[in-house]
C-alpha cells in the first residue's frame, strides 16, 4: 500500500482570505487493490446546522469529479475533523489529485488542496 501526504503553505493564506470557508488542512491518499482511500482533514468555523462544512470532492487534474464525500452533520466540537472516502478510482498515469470543500451556505469553494501521487 502506498500512502502520500501533502500539505501546503497556501492553507494558511486560504484560512485568512476566506474566514468562513471550509479549509482543507491535510489530506492523504492510500492505494490498495480496490482503489484509493482519500482521507481529508477540514477546518471550518461551524455554527451548527445553520452553517457547516457539508462535503468535499476529489478532482482529477482536468477538474473532473472522482468522488464526493457528503458530510451529513456539523462538527462544532470536533475541529479540525477528518473523514475518508474509499474505492476512489484514479487513473495510474495521474501525478496528482485535488480536493475542494463546500459548506451548506456558500457551496463549493474553489481553493484546491493538491495531493501528489506516487503510482
Amino acid at each position: 500500500m502506498k500512502q502520500i501526504l501533502f500539505t501546503t503553505a497556501l492553507t494558511l493564506f486560504a484560512q485568512t482570505a476566506l474566514a468562513d470557508a471550509p479549509v482543507v488542512v491535510a489530506a492523504t491518499a492510500s492505494q490498495s487493490a480496490g482503489g484509493w482511500t482519500i482521507a481529508v482533514t477540514i477546518s471550518h468555523p461551524e455554527k451548527g446546522r445553520d452553517h457547516y462544512a457539508d462535503g468535499w470532492e476529489v478532482l482529477d487534474p482536468d477538474g473532473n469529479s472522482l468522488g464526493v464525500r457528503v458530510l451529513a452533520h456539523p462538527h462544532v466540537n470536533e475541529q479540525p475533523f477528518t473523514r475518508s472516502l474509499g474505492s476512489v478510482q484514479i487513473l495510474p498515469d495521474l501525478d496528482f489529485i485535488s480536493i475542494r470543500a463546500r459548506d451548506n451556505v456558500d457551496g463549493w469553494y474553489e481553493n484546491l488542496f493538491r495531493i501528489e501521487l506516487e503510482n
